[in-house]
C-alpha cells in the first residue's frame, strides 16, 4: 500500500461560543514541515496541534489554517487603555518634534493594532475551544490521510504500468541481446586479432591479455540483466508492502537507473542503445510519481 503526499480537506464546526473552521493540506517534501497558522489569542494551542499532526500523518509538506467567528455574545470589543494611552503619548511626541500642532484623533487611535480587543473571550471558553479543536483536527487529519490513501491508489496504478512497461523494455534488451551476442562477440574478436598482428615482444602480448580481460568484462552485460529483474522484484515487494516506503522507492529506482546506465555504457549497437533509452525514459516516469510517495 502507498499513500500519497498531496491532499486538501475542510472542516466547519458550530458551537454556542461560535464556529471553528479549519483547513488542513498536504504537498510532498523530502521530511514532515508542519506549518500551523492560528488566530493570535489561540497560539497557545499550536504545540498540542503540532503533536496531533504529527502522530496523525507521515512525510509531507503540511499546512494547517484555523479560524475562529465568535457568537454575537462574545464580539463586544475592550478597550485597552494603557495601550491606547500609549499610542497617544508617542504621537504627541511625535508631533511636537515635526512641528505639528494638531492632535491625534480618537478614531484613528482606536483603528491602531491592539487598541481594541476581545482578551476575555477565549479565558471564558478556554476549555471548550480546545477540546473543540481536538476533535475537528481529528477528523480533519482523518480525511486528509483517507484522501493520501486514494490518491495513493492512482499513483500505484501508474507506477505500477511504467514498471510493466519498463519490465518489457529490459526483455526485450535482454531477448536482442542474446540474438546478438555472438555477432558482437565476433566483431570484438576481429578487432582483437588485428591489435595482436602488430604485437611483436612478450611483454606488449601480456599487456594486451589484460586488455582483452578488461574489454570481455566490459562487453558482457548479463549481470545488470540479472540485477534489473531483481530490483523490479523488490520494487513490487515495497508497493505491495504494509506501509508507504516513499524514500525506499527512490533509492532503489536510483539503483535501477545505476544498472540501465552501465548497460548503455557498454554495448554499441544502436539497436540497443535506442531500447535503454525507452528504459531510462520509462523510468523517470516512474521516479516522477514515486516523487509524491509518502
Amino acid at each position: 500500500m502507498i499513500r500519497s503526499m498531496t491532499g486538501f480537506t475542510r472542516e466547519i464546526r458550530a458551537f454556542e461560543w461560535g464556529t471553528l473552521t479549519i483547513e488542513l493540506s498536504s504537498v510532498n517534501h523530502r521530511y514532515q514541515e508542519i506549518s500551523i497558522r492560528m488566530p493570535r489569542e489561540m497560539a497557545s494551542f499550536e504545540s498540542a496541534i503540532s503533536g496531533m499532526i504529527r502522530s496523525g500523518l507521515g512525510r509531507g509538506k503540511i499546512r494547517l489554517h484555523g479560524e475562529i467567528s465568535w457568537a454575537p455574545r462574545f464580539r463586544a470589543l475592550v478597550i485597552d487603555r494603557d495601550v491606547l494611552a500609549g499610542y497617544y503619548s508617542q504621537l504627541l511626541t511625535l508631533s511636537g518634534d515635526l512641528g505639528e500642532t494638531s492632535r491625534p484623533s480618537l478614531s484613528s487611535l482606536l483603528s491602531l493594532p491592539g487598541v481594541m480587543d476581545s482578551p476575555s473571550v477565549l479565558a471564558m471558553v478556554e476549555k471548550e475551544v480546545g477540546e473543540a479543536l481536538e476533535d475537528v483536527i481529528g477528523n480533519a487529519l482523518g480525511s486528509l490521510s483517507e484522501m493520501r490513501e486514494k490518491e495513493g491508489g492512482h499513483l500505484l496504478k501508474a507506477i505500477t504500468g511504467y514498471l510493466d512497461s519498463f519490465e518489457e523494455m529490459i526483455s526485450s534488451v535482454e531477448t536482442y541481446w542474446n540474438s546478438k551476442k555472438s555477432e558482437l562477440f565476433e566483431e570484438l574478436r576481429t578487432r582483437v586479432t588485428v591489435l595482436l598482428e602488430g604485437v611483436t615482444s612478450e611483454a606488449d602480448q601480456g599487456r594486451v591479455a589484460q586488455e582483452l580481460a578488461i574489454m570481455g568484462d566490459k562487453w558482457d552485460i548479463s549481470e545488470e540483466f540479472v540485477r534489473s529483474k531483481s530490483h523490479c522484484s523488490q520494487f513490487r515487494s515495497i508497493l505491495a508492502g504494509p506501509s508507504s516506503e516513499g524514500r525506499k522507492l527512490d533509492f532503489l529506482l536510483q539503483e535501477m537507473n545505476r544498472e540501465v546506465n552501465t548497460m548503455g555504457s557498454k554495448i554499441t549497437d544502436a539497436d540497443l542503445r535506442w531500447m535503454v533509452v525507452e528504459a531510462k525514459t520509462l523510468l523517470e516516469k516512474i521516479r516522477e510519481q514515486v516523487q509524491n510517495v509518502e
